[in-house]
């Protein structure tokens, strides 16, 4: 019975891991190369397991990457921004106040359908910069129509949604590392 889970759960996993939108990480790599080489810096943010995706990533570019990268995970920030601008609009906020031009924006909801993460595109949108998304669900998801390079997990299951994202975010990053 185990075998036969794992076995369902590996299959299900390797599928997604292959779909269409991981043949375009190619193109986040280039970007983030980019950032380093024009001296910008990367600011990264989810909710839940998607800000653990989106700081692990930030370590990684800095350290590995040898890319300035932040992501808003200070619990004092967070509560700050949530308690004057309302949660919906805390990260919208962070984002007009370490955003510098040519940053590249990566948000990262599952369902594509966070509403601080919708209104943190509009503010990176608004500050004129590259936003780039990673999302699952529903294929027409709100933020999937909002960056410039648009990743999409098709699941409905969180976990999935999230190893996916991890995974890609993490290989596109690889591959810029190796770039020189």
């Amino acid at each position: 019975m185990k075998k036969s889970y794992f076995s369902k759960y590996f299959d299900d996993l390797s599928i997604l891991l292959s779909g269409n939108d991981s043949n375009n990480l190619g193109e986040l790599s280039n970007e983030l190369v980019n950032i380093r080489r024009g001296k910008g810096k990367i600011i990264l943010a989810g909710n839940g397991g998607s800000a653990s995706i989106a700081s692990h990533a930030a370590v990684d570019l800095t350290k590995a990457g040898k890319i300035r990268a932040i992501n808003f995970n200070e619990p004092n920030l967070i509560t700050c921004f949530a308690n004057d601008f309302g949660y919906e609009n805390w990260l919208s906020e962070a984002i007009k106040a370490y955003a510098d031009s040519g940053d590249l924006i990566i948000l990262i909801s599952s369902s594509g359908q966070s509403k601080n993460i919708l209104n943190a595109a509009h503010a990176a949108e608004d500050l004129k910069l590259k936003i780039v998304t990673f999302s699952g669900f529903l294929e027409e998801n709100p933020l999937r129509k909002l960056g410039h390079l648009n990743y999409y997990a098709n699941s409905s299951s969180y976990n999935y949604v999230e190893m996916i994202h991890y995974i890609w975010l993490l290989s596109a990053i690889d591959l810029a590392i190796s770039i020189q």
